[in-house]
């Protein structure tokens, strides 16, 4: 297929396009809390501290740090599709194997499973979306695959708890493990629309001359690859202080009840989504996405530092958490055709991989740094803090988009 057909493909098969591959990603973040709400089942049927259950985690995010960095050389090898059909076979897997352990090393390695698996996605996720959507609709896809990512950490909780409440914790990931079933049926049954004969010319080979020349690690030696590494990691950072305690830091910093301080954390990821879907329209707009990032990013730190004073009423902090996650939300769909844009030619995969490897060292780290700070009572750092990330993430981004800016002009 030509630049040309892509340019002008009709609305019907991009969105059929950006639908598959955002209800993936959505499958994704589902799996990146496939036994967070299952701990306290967990921990009564194998006695187990909360370190251990920790390590659960952290170990799904080592192994999908790593993996994410090297599914990317993959799909630029083999292609997007075939890559992204192994990440949902190994998400299968890993919730068969949880829900039948019998100790704690099967949960370990169930848990190691399911970071394999969830390692594929934004390389083969972002390499599809770049080569099957049409450019004008890219910012809009960006959007959607942001949302559905929310989506799925929204839907998990309430999906394994609720069941495991109705009957057990092994039913809960038996019925977890229909949910990438039902997806790898849709990719297979969606072959054609989205395994792109292109991607195997992407790969350049020595003999194809020029260009095809540069080895398959030259990218590693862009100043804007590293920028863009951390850039996710300084925003996984942050993340992880909101996914993990700001609830705790909101009961603790102003005395609000557990509906409450849970209510902001729903505030953020509700916000967080609207503004993507905003951001969408944005990102489609705009030539300098590194210039929406540090608006957006700007605002959300200011509300992070604002809810960090202690100063303002209850309900005043929970409506800031969702101007918080609103900020963020607006700056995901820049942040995604900022990186588009500093990708080389022919190396998107391995350039989403690395990059966005990012991610998920910031939310192996992030846990212990803010656990650290409630630990030492201090639950005004972590909205401080929070607030700190995310305007060291706007430099990062405005560095990123300087130095693409540059490139092009020479």
């Amino acid at each position: 297929m030509t630049a040309s057909t892509i340019a002008i493909a009709p609305v019907g098969r991009d969105a059929r396009v950006i639908g598959l591959v955002g209800l993936a990603h959505g499958v994704s973040h589902f799996f990146h809390l496939i036994l967070a709400p299952l701990f306290p089942w967990l921990r009564d049927a194998f006695q187990l501290s909360y370190a251990e259950l920790g390590l659960l985690m952290t170990a799904f995010f080592v192994v999908s740090g790593i993996g994410q960095a090297l599914a990317g050389f993959v799909v630029d090898r083999i292609g997007a599709w075939t890559v992204l059909v192994a990440g949902v076979v190994f998400l299968l897997l890993s919730a068969l194997v949880l829900a039948g352990a019998q100790s704690y090393p099967m949960l370990l390695a169930g848990s190691m499973l399911a970071g394999v698996g969830n390692s594929v996605f934004h390389p083969a996720d972002y390499t599809l979306l770049n080569k099957r959507v049409s450019q004008p609709r890219l910012g809009h896809a960006f959007s959607v695959h942001g949302i559905t990512g929310n989506l799925g950490w929204a839907a998990a909780p309430v999906f394994l708890a609720g069941i495991a409440g109705l009957s057990d914790w092994r039913t809960a990931l038996a019925c977890a493990a229909a949910v990438p079933a039902v997806v790898l049926a849709l990719l297979l049954a969606n072959r054609r629309l989205l395994h792109a004969d292109e991607m195997r010319a992407a790969v350049a080979t020595p003999k194809q001359g020029g260009a095809a020349a540069e080895g398959i690690f030259d990218f590693l030696r862009l100043p804007q690859v590293w920028l863009c590494f951390a850039f996710f990691f300084i925003t996984a950072l942050a993340l992880a202080g909101i996914q993990s305690f700001a609830a705790t830091g909101l009961r603790a910093l102003y005395g609000m009840s557990l509906v409450w301080a849970t209510s902001g954390y729903t505030a953020y990821m509700l916000a967080s989504a609207a503004g993507m879907v905003w951001g969408g329209f944005l990102a489609a707009k705009a030539t300098r996405h590194d210039r929406t990032i540090a608006i957006a990013f700007s605002f959300a730190g200011a509300m992070a530092m604002t809810i960090a004073t202690g100063m303002v009423p209850a309900a005043v902090a929970v409506v800031l958490m969702g101007a918080v996650g609103f900020g963020a939300g607006i700056a995901g769909p820049s942040r995604d055709l900022l990186i588009r844009a500093a990708a080389p030619k022919n190396a998107t995969g391995r350039v989403y991989g690395v990059v966005y490897s990012g991610l998920d060292s910031g939310l192996a780290v992030g846990p212990l740094l803010f656990g650290a700070l409630m630990d030492a009572h201090r639950p005004a750092w972590v909205f401080v803090m929070i607030g700190v990330f995310q305007v060291l993430a706007l430099a990062t981004a405005v560095g990123v988009g300087a130095n693409t800016f540059r490139r092009a002009a020479a």
